[in-house]
């Protein structure tokens, strides 16, 4: 039951219901994974002061959007939890000395919406854990946590977005500019190498204030990243391979990395 960890885009909301082929990949996700005995989930759109851990029997489904067609508003996955596992999650991250406290809070759309094309029965329990406001190292320790749970049938995921220039954004419009390719390619060739050095000052990077101007949509794939290597520093991780790629909304990059 040794499960890999996974890092996927979420894109834009739509994603629940337009076709493009990030939604085709996600809807065929399950079949390249183990089934697991729960998933844990980090979203970009969940951030504390503290790492916050989802203890409901039932995960509510949050549309945390405005502006969107209805048939978004209608859609429901109430995918249960597991407050055993929560807990379980809350004593790990004491012992490591990571502040962190429970919460009754369901699934944001950076959660149920990839989760709810892979694995649309929601029978699996699904725990939300949340992001906090510290940085880079923050959240690398996090996911090295979290990735303890995979020899347990626990499947890690973190969601968020390689760029995330919203300003720019259009719907419909899968081409690209040059200038959110290049912060693209930079970042795939470093998570490729696991050049954490590189991926640490990642401010450096082509164009990085211009695709996140705010850090939250890449800080998860420090998650998945921390979950992947060893628990220690300098945090050594498996190779990494890239299931998908593809662009919605002109600028919004749809990555998926695994490492086995």
């Amino acid at each position: 039951m040794h499960q890999p960890i996974l890092f996927v885009s979420h894109g834009a909301p739509t994603l629940a219901i337009d076709p493009c082929p990030a939604r085709t990949f996600l809807c065929g996700l399950a079949a390249l994974v183990p089934r697991p005995l729960a998933i844990v989930v980090v979203s970009a759109h969940w951030r504390a002061s503290e790492v916050l851990v989802g203890v409901q029997p039932i995960n509510e489904t949050i549309h945390d959007f405005g502006g969107f067609p209805d048939e978004l508003y209608r859609l429901q996955w109430p995918a249960p939890g597991s407050p055993e596992l929560a807990q379980t999650i809350l004593k790990r991250l004491s012992a490591a000395g990571i502040p962190a406290k429970p919460a009754a809070r369901g699934l944001d759309h950076g959660a149920w919406v990839p989760l709810s094309l892979a694995w649309p029965a929601a029978d699996i329990p699904v725990v939300p854990v949340s992001l906090t406001f510290g940085g880079v190292d923050d959240h690398l320790r996090l996911g090295a946590v979290l990735g303890s749970l995979r020899e347990e049938g626990v499947l890690v995921i973190a969601s968020g977005a390689p760029t995330h220039p919203l300003a720019a954004v259009v719907p419909g419009n899968d081409q690209p500019p040059r200038w959110v390719t290049a912060f693209d390619h930079w970042l795939g060739d470093a998570v490729q190498a696991h050049d954490l050095a590189a991926l640490r000052a990642w401010r450096q990077a082509p164009e990085a204030a211009r695709i996140h101007p705010t850090d939250e949509h890449l800080l998860p794939l420090f998650v998945a990243l921390g979950a992947a290597s060893t628990q220690h520093p300098p945090y050594e991780a498996p190779p990494v391979h890239q299931l998908h790629h593809s662009w919605t909304w002109h600028v919004l990059a749809m990555t998926c990395w695994k490492w086995d």
